[in-house]
């Protein structure tokens, strides 16, 4: 049965705070998530390209937790979101340019077969399946945490510094509060941020902290509770370049 836009966006909704939700709409659009990964590729993600497959799941979750109704439609959101993700992945690999390809001739004087077949299988599908509903649990745990000061992870996104001095200033609240770590735990503790606290402790303008309050209560709460997924993700965050002061 053909669904209808309507039907789709609850099902995202529904998926964004229930993991076993989430876990059947992926399956349900596997076929998609696997189209897009062979536009984008341009051949098959079995003919060695697992990995490719494997970011365009990870894009397409991601795609779930992070999309409001007003981005328009949500498959072509999440399309934009996929290819986003594979060309992160292919300017990563391209800066490893010393690395053998594992697609040379093992042996060139002889028709030995490429060196990516001399190398064992070692992929732990059940690792990979544990590492997936960690991230799933730790990011709904921290989705909740952030609930508590009536944020979502689209506040976050949108409120993330645009200039490098504006971010700089964030990172120096960041590096002060880390420093105190009493100061951490009243944050989660009472929900609340201190605001002149931490511009006094980190010589940062109040100001320039109000604009930025959903951005800081996540780096925040990041580093109150062993949240090292998310804090992996918060600190990639960067201004961008020729970005507008905001």
């Amino acid at each position: 049965m053909v669904q209808t836009e309507h039907s789709i966006v609850s099902q995202v909704y529904a998926a964004k705070t229930d993991p076993e939700t989430a876990d059947m709409f992926i399956q349900q659009y596997m076929g998609f998530i696997r189209s897009e990964t062979v536009k984008f590729i341009r051949t098959a993600p079995e003919d060695g390209h697992e990995d490719e497959l494997s970011i365009a799941m990870l894009a397409f979750y991601e795609a779930i937790l992070a999309y409001e109704k007003g981005r328009g439609a949500f498959l072509p959101y999440a399309a934009r979101s996929i290819k986003n993700r594979l060309i992160d992945h292919y300017r990563a690999e391209k800066r490893h340019k010393n690395v053998i390809s594992l697609h040379t001739a093992s042996n060139p004087e002889e028709d030995s077969g490429e060196l990516v077949e001399t190398i064992p299988d070692t992929a732990d599908h059940i690792e990979a399946y544990e590492v997936r509903t960690a991230s799933q649990k730790e990011i709904q745990e921290f989705s909740e945490a952030l609930s508590r000061f009536g944020l979502t992870f689209s506040d976050v996104a949108d409120n993330c510094p645009r200039q490098e001095r504006t971010f700089a200033a964030c990172r120096r609240v960041l590096d002060f509060a880390r420093s105190r770590p009493e100061l951490l735990k009243r944050v989660e503790d009472t929900g609340k941020l201190p605001m002149n606290e931490l511009a006094s402790g980190s010589g940062t303008d109040k100001k320039t902290l109000e604009r930025h309050r959903k951005y800081l209560v996540a780096i925040l709460l990041a580093f109150t509770n062993g949240y090292e997924i998310i804090r992996g993700h918060l600190c990639q965050i960067g201004p961008a370049k020729g970005g507008s002061a905001k």
